[in-house]
C-alpha cells in the first residue's frame, strides 16, 4: 500500500453548529462544505489547514457510529484518513493480509466523493483508520 498523505482528520461532535465559531473565529479557518452522509448518519462539515483537511461528525440518528462514540465519552479526535494511491479495495485486501481486522471488507461512499475503508483499532494501536481515495 502506498500512502500519499492524510487526507483528513475526523473530529466528532455534538453540534458542528456549536463548535463552528471556534473552528472559523477562534482559529481562522474557513468552512468550505457541509454535507449529510445518509447511510453513516452523519453531518460532515469540511476546514482545511494546509493540506490537511479537518472533518467535523454530528450524528444525525441517535444509533450512529458517531452518536454511539460521544455516548461512550468520545471527544476530539475520531479516527486518522490516509489517501492512499493503490486503490482502497488493494489496499484493505493487503491489510487483511497482514492480518488486520477489518470494519469494511470493501470500499464505501463517503463523504466528498471518496472511496473509504476502515481499519479496526484493535490491530491499529487503537487508532480508528481511515483509507480513502476520490470516486472514479
Amino acid at each position: 500500500m502506498k500512502i500519499s498523505r492524510i487526507d483528513h482528520l475526523g473530529i466528532g461532535v455534538e453540534s458542528i453548529d456549536a463548535v463552528l465559531p471556534y473552528y472559523e473565529n477562534v482559529l481562522g479557518l474557513k468552512c468550505y462544505a457541509v454535507e449529510e452522509v445518509a447511510d453513516q448518519k452523519v453531518k460532515t462539515a469540511f476546514l482545511k489547514v494546509g493540506e490537511v483537511k479537518l472533518e467535523l461528525l454530528e450524528p444525525t440518528s441517535p444509533d450512529s457510529t458517531i452518536a454511539k462514540w460521544l455516548e461512550k465519552g468520545g471527544k476530539g479526535v475520531h479516527h486518522v484518513a490516509y489517501a492512499v494511491e493503490d486503490g482502497v479495495a488493494e489496499a484493505l485486501v493487503e491489510c487483511e493480509g497482514k492480518e488486520i481486522k477489518l470494519i469494511d471488507k470493501a470500499p464505501r461512499k463517503g463523504a466528498e466523493n471518496m472511496m473509504i475503508g476502515f481499519l479496526h483499532p484493535k490491530c491499529t494501536a487503537g487508532i480508528l483508520t481511515e483509507l480513502c481515495e476520490p470516486a472514479k
